[in-house]
This record gives structure tokens, C-alpha cells and sequence, in this order.
């Protein structure tokens, strides 16, 4: 064995092949999960994910409200990243995030107004995945309660430069600090390029997991005169 392959090694051999041991000997979903009953679910898919949120939250999952935000990016590979998940419009079958639209993913969103969201909670083995064209809306003239931002996110918003290069950690306290007074002086100063985006859903499906491989998918597909078709897929 080569001395690479020996460093951190313990009594059950290198991490590589204790990781391999767990991914085989732990599969997913081993324990007792919800009963979804897709003849009940709503007609549309928005109250479902209400339901299915709110029932999150009070099962106090972490961070139930994060969802992956998936674009495309200017090479045209796919892109992801965690957000927050800011509202949910039932009667038009959308569903918000903010971000800058300065950052990659405006950026990206600019270029291909399109997106896709997944939710994902393992206490529960309940995924949720949407997609459908973007709606951008430019909050930096809109009050304070329309943005929606905690003290941090809104001084993290002041922040900006999201994604590009950082020489260390004193260079970002020096921009926090910055920003930080800054709210301090106006707590109503406008973050530049802050914007929600709406994703109109398509297409959405909900996936229940079972420990025994017996998932229940249920998919809505929006129709032309703004309805949904709805229907179960093979797990």
C-alpha cells in the first residue's frame, strides 16, 4: 500500500473505503416515514407545498425553508445553489427567491429567465422539485417590509461583490463593518441590484419516501387556460 493511501487510515482501513463501507451498509430512508395520500392532495400544487412546508416546520426540520435554486449558467452547464424560500403564491402558482442581480445566478437568470427549485427533507423523505420561467422584480426602491430581509441578510445585501475573488478575512470585516453602519445610519438604505425572482411554475412533483422503495411521486403539470393536470409516475 502506498504511503499516500495509508495516511489517516484506521482500524477499518483508509476514509475512501470506510466511506464505501457506510454508503453500503446505511441505505437512505431506513426508518418510519409519513403515509401520502396523493387522492387527497389539492387540485394545485402550491397549497400542497404549503401544507407540506408548514408540516415541516412544525417538525422542526432545519432550515425547512431552503430550497436548491438550479439555472443555467453562460457555458450552458447547469448551476446550483441553496436558498431561502421567500413566498408562495397560491392563486398564480409562483414561487420566490431573492438574490443580487449582479451576483452569477442574476446574471444567469438574465441571460435564461429560467429555473428549476427542489426542496428536500430527510426527516420526513418528502422532496418537492419545480420548474418553470422566471419573473424578475427589482426591490432597491421598495420599503423595508417588502424586501423582507433580517438585519443580517439586509447588511449582507449592502455587502455585495457576491462570488467575486476575496483576499482574506480582514478584507470582508473591513466591508461588513462598512455595511453594517451604513444600516445603522438608514435602516432603509436600498441594497443595489437587490431583486425577487418568481419562478411560474410548469411542472411540479411531489415524492414521498418509503423505507421500504415503495415512493409515491405525484406530478401537477400546468395547463394552457392556467389549470393543472395532475397524475402519479413510477418511483
Amino acid at each position: 500500500m502506498s504511503q499516500r493511501a495509508e495516511v489517516g487510515a484506521g482500524p477499518d482501513g483508509p476514509p475512501v473505503e470506510q466511506l464505501r463501507r457506510l454508503l453500503r451498509e446505511r441505505p437512505p430512508m431506513a426508518r418510519e416515514l409519513p403515509v401520502f395520500d396523493p387522492a387527497a392532495a389539492p387540485p394545485d400544487p402550491a397549497s400542497l407545498h404549503v401544507e407540506w412546508l408548514l408540516g415541516a416546520m412544525a417538525a422542526e426540520v432545519p432550515d425547512a425553508q431552503v430550497v436548491a435554486v438550479s439555472t443555467v449558467g453562460e457555458d450552458h452547464h447547469p448551476d446550483a445553489r441553496m436558498l431561502v424560500l421567500r413566498d408562495i403564491d397560491v392563486a398564480h402558482g409562483a414561487w420566490s427567491f431573492q438574490a443580487d442581480a449582479r451576483s452569477p445566478k442574476g446574471r444567469q437568470l438574465a441571460a435564461a429567465p429560467w429555473a428549476a427549485l427542489t426542496s428536500y427533507w430527510p426527516a420526513l423523505g418528502r422532496q418537492i422539485r419545480l420548474r418553470g420561467p422566471v419573473e424578475a422584480v427589482g426591490l432597491e426602491r421598495a420599503v423595508p417590509e417588502v424586501r423582507g430581509l433580517s438585519p443580517a441578510a439586509h447588511v449582507a445585501a449592502l455587502v455585495g461583490r457576491q462570488s467575486l475573488p476575496l483576499s482574506g478575512p480582514a478584507e470582508f470585516e473591513r466591508a461588513w463593518d462598512a455595511a453594517a453602519a451604513l444600516r445603522e445610519r438608514d435602516p432603509a438604505t436600498a441594497a443595489p441590484g437587490h431583486t425577487r425572482y418568481s419562478v411560474l411554475a410548469e411542472e411540479v412533483e411531489f415524492w414521498q419516501g418509503d423505507q421500504h422503495r415503495r415512493h409515491v411521486r405525484l406530478v401537477y403539470r400546468r395547463r394552457e387556460d392556467g389549470g393543472w393536470h395532475r397524475g402519479l409516475l413510477w418511483p
